[in-house]
């Protein structure tokens, strides 16, 4: 039985044999996960087909064309054989060794009984709404500047450069050389274009987060109870944006030649990080959707990101992007557009910071926003009212749209 690679898509020419996770001539049961493999938008798991001997033909860092025989599997009999150890998504593998589990002690909810990453979790840490949890605002203080004591140091004595000590670059210092994968050269691809094919600016405002905090908080145990899921931020997000983008056609819009097309459907991009790299799986037709729907469609991004069972069809389109910066601490940074989207939005970490309300200083968890958008097709004007309205549904979110 020949194991050839796959087609994703029809962009897809070519794929890097990533990792095998098996060696040559090693028995191995169908089902179990042979090898990975990266094209430049997916990274993808195959699997064993039938019980067998495991011959590799085409070893780990080789890229080679759609179609190309990577391995083969002579079938034998292996029913004799012991069980096989239980089959561990990725994300899950290195959560078990962190945990000291056995995996062998756990009930996979997976596909055939594939052991996920929430299986090895308690309840109250599963669901993408942990991953952007910012319940409890980083604390910060100013930077204490020191002191002077009254007493300054004499100058230091002037050296003239002849006098200088010579420094020679070791030539033999270690260094460690690898061919940038298909994932992240496409990536540098698209970062490049989008600051080379688009009039890219941005604009900032801040957002008090404080009713969606409560709001989290009131509806977290009906939520996991009824949807069984845990309610996250980025539902709130992903509705403020839909509303805006209704009020504002031209962010929701992209170029075509010297056409600009106006979407009238909401296909949001959410960027979700993996560890080869960030991708953007689209939340298609976001307008219908319920904020259950939002938070189990993007737990299933994430699973598919940590399985590496992402498809072509998970990443096409999009009509805007969402980024959440916050999940790793950046208090304000500058997204980059996803062409041939005209905007994207860049959340960030909250923070408890003091603010004046009416008249008085208060202290409340507030989050900076940032826009950055093309400028040939959206006006600083367009740019900065969607960026209010972002603002303003945040602040007063919609309690019915918890309730369904």
């Amino acid at each position: 039985m020949e194991i050839r690679v796959p087609e994703v898509g029809e962009s897809i020419l070519e794929a890097l044999v990533a990792k095998w996770h098996r060696k040559n001539g090693a028995e191995i049961r169908k089902e179990e996960p042979v090898c990975e493999l990266e094209t430049d938008k997916v990274t993808l798991e195959i699997n064993a087909e039938a019980d067998g001997i495991l011959a590799i033909l085409v070893p780990e860092g080789q890229t080679v064309k759609i179609g190309t025989v990577i391995a083969t599997i002579t079938e034998t009999d292996l029913a004799a054989e012991p069980p096989p150890a239980p089959a561990l998504s990725p994300a899950a593998r290195k959560l078990a060794r962190e945990k000291t589990i056995r995996p062998e002690t756990i009930k996979g909810s997976g596909k055939k009984g594939r052991i996920l990453a929430e299986d090895l979790l308690a309840p109250k840490d599963i669901g993408l709404g942990e991953q952007t949890r910012q319940e409890t605002p980083a604390e910060t203080g100013p930077d204490e500047a020191p002191g002077k004591t009254g007493t300054e140091p004499p100058p230091a004595p002037l050296i003239r450069s002849e006098e200088l000590p010579s420094y020679q670059v070791r030539q033999d210092r270690a260094i460690t050389r690898k061919p940038m994968t298909p994932i992240r050269k496409r990536i540098a691809e698209r970062l490049t274009e989008a600051r080379q094919q688009t009039a890219m600016v941005t604009t900032f405002n801040e957002v008090d987060m404080g009713r969606v905090i409560a709001l989290r908080r009131k509806y977290k145990d009906f939520f996991r109870q009824r949807h069984g899921v845990t309610l996250g931020y980025m539902p709130f997000f992903v509705s403020a944006c839909v509303k805006a983008l209704h009020e504002f056609p031209a962010v929701n819009a992209r170029l075509d030649d010297n056409d600009i097309i106006y979407q009238h459907f909401y296909d949001i991009s959410i960027a979700v990080s993996g560890d080869k790299g960030l991708v953007v799986p689209v939340l298609r037709d976001a307008e219908r959707r319920s904020f259950a729907d939002i938070e189990q469609t993007i737990n299933g991004f994430v699973e598919k990101v940590q399985t590496n069972t992402l498809t072509m069809a998970d990443l096409e389109g999009g009509t805007f992007t969402i980024s959440n910066g916050g999940v790793f601490g950046s208090l304000l940074g500058t997204p980059l557009i996803n062409p041939p989207q005209s905007a994207v939005l860049g959340m960030h970490v909250i923070q408890e910071r003091p603010v004046a309300l009416l008249g008085k200083v208060v202290i409340r968890p507030m989050m900076y926003l940032a826009l950055s958008y093309d400028h040939r097709i959206i006006d600083g004007r367009e740019a900065v009212q969607f960026l209010r309205r972002v603002k303003e549904f945040l602040e007063e979110p919609d309690e019915k749209l918890l309730e369904g």
